[in-house]
């Protein structure tokens, strides 16, 4: 894959193309977004292709029993959209709605370095994932990784986006 332009700070990726549906150029989409099809409310997609991310409108988009199906511009054929399966799927980050001031997304928080309360760098957010009963941060330090429950409040103190920091209440040897 080549090097994302500039446009590749304002584009978050939301999902990916998958295999052909159909005989008409569909394809499955994986979202995401949760729920699921809120993948389907982004009006313009921008596909990762040729090195570089290209606006590529979806012509129609639906829930399909399980999953999501949509029909690409320029995709009329399941050869067609066997090109794009594994193509990562974007939007503009200023679509995205706004938030309450303690909601974040989940782009927002990873990179950030976490920090304990006694000033202790554990690392940095890598990934996030669903638990049901509370979201997981998965941070990366330099010879460990930690697996914090994302609870405001009780682990996650202090989220700053400006200085990319959040302090949690962590014993960095658990």
């Amino acid at each position: 894959m080549g090097q994302k332009s500039i446009l590749s700070s304002s584009i978050v990726v939301v999902g990916r193309v998958g295999a052909p549906y159909g005989i008409k150029g569909w394809a499955h989409i994986q979202s995401f977004t949760r729920p699921p099809n809120n993948i389907l409310s982004f009006k313009t997609w921008y596909l990762f292709s040729a090195g570089q991310w290209q606006s590529v409108p979806h012509v129609e988009a639906r829930v399909q029993g399980k999953g999501i199906v949509a029909l690409l511009a320029g995709c009329q054929t399941p050869e067609d959209s066997a090109v794009l399966v594994n193509t990562e799927i974007g939007v503009l980050r200023i679509e995205f709605p706004a938030l309450a001031n303690d909601e974040y997304y989940w782009t927002d928080l990873i990179g950030l370095t976490v920090v304990t309360e006694q000033g202790v760098t554990l690392g940095k957010i890598d990934s996030l994932f669903e638990t049901g009963s509370n979201d997981v941060l998965i941070v990366k330090g330099e010879t460990k990784e930690y697996l914090i429950p994302y609870l405001p409040g009780e682990y996650v103190l202090e989220i700053d986006l400006v200085q990319g920091v959040m302090q949690v209440s962590w014993d960095p040897e658990f």
